[in-house]
Parts: C-alpha cells; structure tokens; sequence
C-alpha cells in the first residue's frame, strides 16, 4: 500500500474528520496542521494497519498524513 492510499483510505474511514478538515481548509495541508483529533486518530488507523500485517515497518514508521 502506498502513502497515498493510506491517507486516502483514512479520509474515506473518517468521513466527519474529512469534512471538518475540508471546512478548515486543512485536507491537503501536512500533518502537524491538522488538529490534534485527527492526528491522533491518524496514528491508530496507521497501527492498526501495522498491527493487521497490511503494511510494513518502514511504512508505519515513515507516514505522515
């Protein structure tokens, strides 16, 4: 899976975390302008793909949203 399919299926599984960075005008910006909420809800979704076997180590370790 790469970068952008990982981000891509976080906004599609939080649909209220897209809409309200989409409101914000954040969807595109980099991680550490997102609101805290999304950034930690980013962080589980990336281990539990990691947990699930769906992605390597070097994948969790190095995606950002």
């Amino acid at each position: 899976m790469t970068f952008k399919q990982i981000r891509a299926l976080f906004w599609e599984t939080h649909p209220r975390l897209e809409a309200q960075a989409r409101e914000a005008r954040r969807i595109s910006k980099p991680q550490n302008d997102q609101d805290t909420e999304t950034r930690c809800a980013f962080v589980d979704f990336v281990d539990q793909l990691h947990r699930a076997g769906q992605i390597t180590d070097r994948t969790a370790d190095r995606i950002t949203l």
